[in-house]
């Protein structure tokens, strides 16, 4: 181990700290981690808080310290070693000028309330150092550096060019350095044959600063290293931002950073539709009853956070959407037509259990394309689509209850769609659907209540009372007393459209005499 300095250049008083920090077999010292740097401040303003008011000594009493004299002689060595350093920092005709900012760093001053620490790095062997490296950051910290031209000006451009201005050149400054740390340590890796080897222990945030730290200084190899660790890393949790964000700051073209960046984006030419309808293709066609619910519930959770980022603009997939849902309804009414033949009855137990099986599937898949149309606003089209389907109301009605009443789901789900406002079909779309799909659901409407969990009859209730009343009065009329015959017959079997009926009641009886009323105190009021 070996160590460095840290010195506070107070008024008449010169205080070293000493931190030891490592030394690798490439000779490089390595510098410690920024909570050292932090410890060393607070070290040192508790001292000056305890040298303030010093312990009264009694008159006629000897010191007890047996290195009294080496305290002594320790005191002379670091003065002389903190007046080299005020030389170094005070005279301006040693430095060359590289600030990499406008401003000029702070000079510790007896004035300064808050003097400039600093600290003291050796790079190699000490002996045969040409060269100072001053960096000032925050904190009001400097830290002085014995360093190598050589290395320096073989790996980094910035320190190159400074180093050909003028010779020779004795100091080098660097002030407003944001991360004092990692300039040191970015210094202290051009001393090191294997870079990578000193990155793959570190992580992503700090690589990060680094690789920011190695382009300001031009340590060209120092980037590359850092860009094939964070190409080879997985990102985790908000990195993924962080580095694109970093990444696309330093430009394309420079460093070759595009197989970074072919993580977020592709350069394949077949639009997002493409993968999309291949992704719905094969959930709609899987067997496998876990894995199909499991990708239906996770699809329509990716589309609808797809949604809330693109809210506003046109949707890119309705055509992919709708394609599938014509071939869904098209195997859904072939698969109707065989179960409504005369001689299926007669068939196989596993015959029909295969095709009972299908029709379920086919209906689940029909409900799941509505839900996504829905949640994007674009199932006006398909409203219109299912209210047309005349064969298959007609199919629907030959076929056993067990079979076909998963198929009313979806009429169920149109109308809590119409009813909550996430649909807006036509007046005469509305009309038909209610013609031909009102009373299929109420046919299938108990089993749906004891056969299907997820389903909310109070919710599709609403909806369906919502429908009717979008409609003129005479068409309320009409659907209001087909619906009251089937509640007599079946009762709770029957949807319950009770708050509908009377909205329906008090528009159809109570507002016209009211209404008679307000006309006629207006006549009234004209006349007197």
């Amino acid at each position: 181990m070996a160590d460095f300095r840290v010195r506070s250049l107070e008024p008449g008083q010169t205080k070293i700290r000493n931190v030891p920090i490592a030394v690798t077999p490439e000779g490089f010292w390595c510098c410690p981690a920024p909570v050292v740097f932090q410890r060393t401040i607070k070290h040192q303003n508790n001292q000056n808080k305890q040298k303030s008011s010093p312990p009264r000594k009694l008159n006629g009493q000897k010191s007890t310290n047996p290195q009294g004299d080496k305290r002594q002689l320790a005191h002379q060595l670091k003065s002389q070693v903190a007046s080299e350093d005020q030389k170094c920092l005070a005279s301006n005709t040693s430095y060359v000028n590289t600030a990499m900012t406008p401003e000029r760093v702070v000079k510790a001053n007896s004035g300064n309330p808050h003097p400039q620490r600093k600290i003291s790095v050796g790079f190699g062997k000490p002996d045969t150092c040409d060269l100072k490296v001053v960096l000032s950051g925050k904190e009001n910290i400097a830290v002085r550096m014995n360093v190598h031209r050589s290395i320096l000006a073989e790996h980094s451009s910035f320190f190159a060019e400074k180093l050909a201005k003028e010779s020779p050149v004795i100091c080098i400054e660097i002030g407003d350095c944001e991360d004092v740390e990692i300039y040191v340590e970015a210094i202290g890796l051009m001393y090191c044959k294997e870079i990578k080897q000193r990155l793959i222990k570190l992580s992503v945030a700090h690589v990060l600063r680094m690789l920011k730290v190695a382009e300001a200084l031009g340590f060209q190899l120092c980037v590359k290293t850092c860009l094939d660790y964070l190409e080879a890393v997985p990102w985790v949790g908000d990195e993924e931002e962080t580095i694109v964000s970093s990444i696309r700051c330093l430009g394309i073209d420079k460093y070759g950073i595009s197989p970074i960046l072919k993580r977020v984006s592709s350069d394949i030419s077949n639009p997002p539709n493409d993968t999309l309808a291949r992704i719905l293709e094969l959930v709609l066609k899987s067997n496998e009853d876990k894995g199909r619910r499991e990708m239906k519930s996770l699809v329509l959770k990716l589309l609808q956070e797809n949604n809330q980022w693109m809210s506003g603009s046109a949707d890119i997939c309705s055509e992919t959407l709708y394609n599938s849902c014509q071939t869904c309804l098209q195997s859904l009414l072939l698969l109707f037509r065989e179960a409504s033949e005369p001689g299926f009855v007669e068939k196989d137990l596993v015959k029909k259990e295969t095709i009972t099986k299908q029709i379920s599937l086919e209906a689940d898949n029909l409900l799941w394309l509505v839900e996504i149309l829905s949640d994007r606003h674009i199932a006006d089209d398909f409203v219109v689509i299912w209210a047309n389907q005349e064969e298959l109301t007609l199919l629907h009605r030959k076929l056993p209850i067990v079979s076909r009443h998963l198929v009313s789901r979806i009429t169920a789900r149109i109308f809590v769609g119409i009813g909550k406002g996430e649909m807006l079909p036509s007046k005469d779309t509305r009309q038909m659907l209610l013609q031909v799909w009102l009373q299929p659901l109420i046919d299938d409407y108990s089993w749906l209540q004891h056969g299907c969990r997820s389903f909310d009859c109070k919710v599709v209730e609403e909806g369906i009372g919502r429908t009717i009343l979008t409609l003129p009065l005479e068409d309320q009329q009409t659907m209001m007393l087909s619906w009251l015959g089937s509640f007599l017959k079946v009762g709770d079997n029957c949807p319950n459209l009770q708050r509908a009926f009377e909205v329906w009641w008090r528009r159809t009886f109570i507002r016209p005499y009211l209404e008679q009323q307000g006309n006629a105190l207006q006549s009234d009021s004209k006349f007197n």
